[in-house]
């Protein structure tokens, strides 16, 4: 055992001493820059002389070639004589292979007389392996440096096309109106159109289009608790919808700036990625994400910081107010957010999020009253809210997840300064490769946003609770086009029992390119 480990060892420190990108040449100069380097010098006479290809020399490196398998560019040799650099870069691209060999622990294959005859050759063309040694520094090193100044060549397009019908059921609305729900299907688009681009190939710069027509279902249902996850209506009018900019300060730190198009939860990490997206996650607008990460959007600024490998701080404020001259972009309406996410093994991951907001409760999810807690009287609503977020993946194929989410809300601008906290929670499940790879299924149970105490008075209470159920199958057909089918139902939608349940479903079909 102690002879093939050393053995071993000799083969290495030898083989490696060859080849060209760890040789130690014989002639032993720094890259040249002045007129008389080493690689503008003449040759000697005995260095100008061509070799035959009956020479022993080109015998062995053939025999070399053949019995390693070596390649090099030039593997044919159609005259009767061969340069000595012709040779030696030959012979370098058999040593490469031969070391490769060795690394890999088939050093069994090479006997002592390939040792002695790969021993010979260094011997006999060490100066033109040095010279191609220094010459392919000279070439790493340009590259390098062109590297290291290049500016982006191009701007890359990248494109979501949504095809979604849906329709829905429920008898009457939600909203007390005592007018029925008009149960036809709606048939409805998205396209989104991302110009990205970078300055230093680290950042990137992305300005979004988009045109779209996916009605709200408030409109149908009389709940915003049935809004479907993409939807947005511009008449199919091309917009600039999103304007971003993202850049790192150092290796573990990234700084987002949105100038149009931000959101809270668009600066901090999602820890159940799976359900976030609108064009391949939940169909609903309550399963993408914490509801409480939805008080508001717009312009802002975010920094995200690795703070170890399991741990990361995020930051992010935004408002809806910074085209306000008089106001600018530290003006109400605001949201500002901090989130811990931790990872402490590769299965599971947890986040704690804080926000504190300004005339920003509509989180588009829950009761009309957690929308307007106040009655429409106060016009200064400060809210502080907490949330927790969890992950766990029980083996390649499961993935079962949680959140909960308070709101604690102020009407500053009242007498006594009433106050209303406002709570929801969900559980989530999700199955990876279900039928197909990169397919699966999602499920998740939880309570749109409810107000469980109000100061202001019982009646701005939410008396029942609501659930909602969903379930849904991200079918991913090829790279560039997927279908999802789903279904979810609000009981007791608006938290109040004498409402009917409400049904939503939707298949929507996603182009990537």
């Amino acid at each position: 055992m102690g002879s093939i480990f050393w053995r071993k060892f000799r083969l290495i420190t030898l083989i490696s001493s060859l080849t060209l990108n760890s040789i130690t040449p014989a002639i032993a100069t720094p890259i040249p820059t002045s007129k008389n380097n080493t690689l503008n010098k003449l040759p000697s006479v005995s260095r100008l002389s061509n070799i035959r290809v009956n020479s022993w020399e080109f015998q062995a490196v053939q025999a070399l070639t053949e019995q390693y398998n070596c390649v090099s560019r030039d593997t044919e040799f159609g005259n009767q004589t061969v340069t000595r650099y012709q040779l030696a870069a030959k012979l370098n691209a058999c040593l490469a292979s031969i070391n490769k060999l060795v690394i890999n622990n088939k050093f069994d294959i090479i006997n002592r007389e390939t040792l002695t005859v790969i021993q010979k050759l260094q011997t006999e063309f060490s100066a033109e392996l040095a010279i191609l040694n220094q010459r392919l520094d000279l070439v790493e090193t340009n590259v390098d440096a062109l590297q290291a100044q290049q500016f982006s060549p191009h701007v890359e397009l990248e494109g979501e096309i949504i095809f979604a019908v849906a329709g829905f059921a429920g008898g009457k609305k939600a909203d007390n109106s005592n007018e029925s729900i008009n149960e036809n299907l709606v048939l409805s688009d998205r396209v989104r159109l991302s110009l990205n681009s970078s300055f230093t190939g680290k950042d990137r710069l992305q300005v979004r289009l988009q045109a779209r027509n996916i009605p709200e279902l408030t409109d149908f249902t009389g709940t915003q608790m049935a809004n479907l996850g993409f939807d947005g209506d511009t008449d199919n009018e091309m917009e600039v919808d999103e304007l971003d900019y993202r850049f790192p300060l150092g290796e573990q730190t990234l700084m987002t700036f949105y100038a149009l198009g931000g959101g809270l939860g668009d600066f901090v990490p999602s820890v159940n990625p799976l359900f976030s997206g609108s064009g391949d996650g939940s169909i609903s607008t309550f399963g993408r994400e914490n509801p409480i990460r939805r008080q508001g959007g717009g312009t802002g600024i975010g920094i995200s910081h690795n703070l170890n490998d399991s741990l990361n701080l995020s930051l992010g404020y935004i408002t809806s107010d910074a085209a306000n001259p008089e106001r600018g972009i530290f003006a109400s309406p605001y949201g500002a957010i901090a989130q811990f996410t931790l990872e402490p093994t590769k299965t599971t991951a947890i986040s704690f999020t804080y926000i504190h907001s300004y005339n920003n409760l509509k989180t588009g999810t829950g009761s009309e009253l957690t929308s307007n807690p106040f009655d429409d009287e106060a016009d200064a609503i400060a809210a502080n809210s907490f949330g927790a977020e969890a992950a766990w993946q029980l083996n390649s194929t499961i993935t079962l997840g949680g959140r909960v989410g308070f709101i604690h809300a102020n009407a500053e601008d009242l007498p006594t300064t009433p106050n209303a906290v406002i709570s929801t929670w969900a559980v989530l499940l999700a199955l990876r490769d279900l039928g197909e790879e990169d397919s699966f299924a999602g499920f998740i149970v939880g309570q749109p946003p409810k107000i469980i105490h109000n100061s202001f008075g019982d009646k701005f209470e939410d008396q029942d609770t609501s659930l909602h159920l969903e379930a849904f199958y991200h079918f991913q057909i090829t790279d560039h086009l997927a279908i999802t089918p789903g279904l979810f139902f609000i009981t007791n939608p608006e938290h109040n029992g004498s409402n009917n349940t409400i049904y939503v479903g939707t298949v929507r079909t996603t182009f990537t390119f």
